[in-house]
């Protein structure tokens, strides 16, 4: 039996084939696939999946050993953050910056470069609906093979929004019509090649929002970016997370946090023919070294071929993705 797709995947009971995040008396998290015949085991004891099939969300079952687990339905961030991946996930603290600063709007048109894992595209779909429209390119078949199906099993099966297509970036949108796209992503290793192609592609108003890993690739964007003419002055951030410990009087930081991950950049595209009023600046002697960036200076760190064929058997995911069927 299949979960049903859409709203309804997140209402009403349990049903087999939907996945189910227990949570244990110490705040340990554990997140199950139910089946009619299956077992959840831990050395405290073990329950049937059976008890949670029917059962409304929010209830709470006792393993043999007497555990109490809390069973919700695993939100979106839950989801990325335990999901299997090819590619390093965009952590849903970017995503969410992501989708206001970059204002993904439902019904917006989106073009996203850069799958890796499917984490963004989530985010992505969320905020576009069944009726907007994210294109999203990914240029290795493998990791584009992961991501649907990381998709497809979070959505209960295929979204009616979504395209996926294995290609370059800036192939694919030199076949969109002229200033056809509301909002263009970009998560990739040099997005300065892709930035005539965007200018093509997006419509005046439109913004691009890119995550870079460093100040190097950070600030080549932003050159190329100002250089090129057509686009608004870059802002860029970053954004770090710090949880707080809970107990009584006893409010303090927690030990560890989510700090740096990456850096995000917006922009918009200026009308065709009228050039941004120039920013006054006052750069810092040496500011503009001579050279050229290597893939490593751009902190490029290829994922292993043997990771990759791991998380595809896990997932089931075939490869390549056909992208004539896109």
């Amino acid at each position: 039996m299949n979960p049903p797709t859409g709203a309804d995947q997140r209402r009403g009971p349990f049903r087999a084939g939907e996945r189910v995040q227990l949570t244990d008396p110490k705040g340990r998290l554990h997140t199950i696939t139910l089946a009619p015949d299956a077992s959840f085991h831990t050395h405290r004891g073990y329950f049937r999946h059976s008890a949670l099939i029917g059962a409304s969300e929010g209830s709470v079952v006792t393993s043999s050993g007497g555990v109490s687990y809390l069973a919700l339905r695993p939100l979106l961030s839950d989801y990325v953050m335990s999901m299997p991946r090819g590619a390093q996930v965009v952590y849903p603290k970017d995503a969410g910056q992501v989708v206001t600063m970059g204002d993904i709007y439902p019904g917006a048109r989106v073009v996203e470069a850069g799958v890796g894992s499917g984490a963004l595209s989530m985010s992505l779909l969320r905020a576009v609906g069944d009726g907007g429209a994210l294109h999203s390119v990914e240029r290795r078949g493998e990791f584009a093979a992961i991501a649907r199906a990381n998709v497809e099993a979070f959505f209960g099966g295929p979204h009616p929004a979504w395209r996926l297509t294995v290609g370059d970036l800036a192939t694919v949108l030199a076949q969109e019509p002229a200033a056809s796209v509301d909002r263009v992503v970009l998560d990739m290793l040099a997005p300065w090649e892709n930035v005539d192609a965007v200018a093509h592609a997006l419509a005046p108003g439109g913004v691009l929002t890119c995550y870079v890993a460093t100040t190097t690739q950070l600030s080549r964007l932003t050159e190329d970016l100002r250089a090129d003419g057509r686009f608004t002055e870059p802002s860029a951030w970053e954004s770090m997370v710090r949880t707080w410990h809970l107990e009584g009087l006893a409010v303090r930081p927690d030990h560890r946090m989510i700090a740096h991950t990456g850096f995000l950049l917006t922009t918009r595209r200026m009308a065709d023919g009228v050039e941004a009023p120039e920013r006054v600046r006052r750069p810092a002697k040496g500011a503009y070294p001579a050279g050229e960036w290597t893939p490593e200076d751009l902190g490029e760190r290829e994922v292993s071929p043997k990771k990759v064929r791991r998380v595809k058997r896990d997932l089931g995911a075939s490869d390549p993705v056909d992208p004539a069927s896109d």
